[in-house]
């Protein structure tokens, strides 16, 4: 049986949706695939996240991530949007839920490390939910 893709979509795929697609990857790679993409590029991942993520879990999201186009990822079956304050990019998909996070992009470490937390909860109880998918 294949496993479902998530796609985890912000408007830039800079921050939120890169940090939930390592998380993705780190936690739930047996349950379902990660992805993420926006519609609109910014250079790179957001030094903080790629930051805070190498402190935390000794994930480096530059080394296997960049910012990318809805385009540019399959097909998915569930797409998760970050919270993006504006219209979130649409894709074609079984499921879809807006996940309502603050962009912690330029505030203080705490802010950022509890918005990672809360991406981290939430891919928990994603694969929780797709186990059986």
């Amino acid at each position: 049986m294949n496993k479902p893709k998530v796609a985890f979509i912000c408007v830039h795929n800079s921050c939120r949706s890169q940090i939930a697609e390592a998380m993705g990857k780190h936690l739930a790679a047996d349950v379902f695939e990660s992805y993420s993409a926006g519609t609109e590029l910014k250079g790179r991942i957001n030094p903080d996240a790629v930051r805070l993520m190498k402190q935390l879990y000794g994930i480096d999201m530059e080394q296997s991530q960049r910012p990318k186009l809805l385009a540019e990822i399959p097909p998915v079956d569930v797409v998760m949007t970050m919270g993006c304050n504006v219209q979130c990019p649409y894709l074609p998909c079984k499921r879809r839920e807006d996940w309502g996070l603050d962009d912690p992009t330029g505030k203080p470490d705490k802010e950022f490390i509890s918005v990672i937390k809360m991406i981290e909860a939430k891919i928990i109880a994603l694969k929780s939910e797709l186990t059986n998918w």
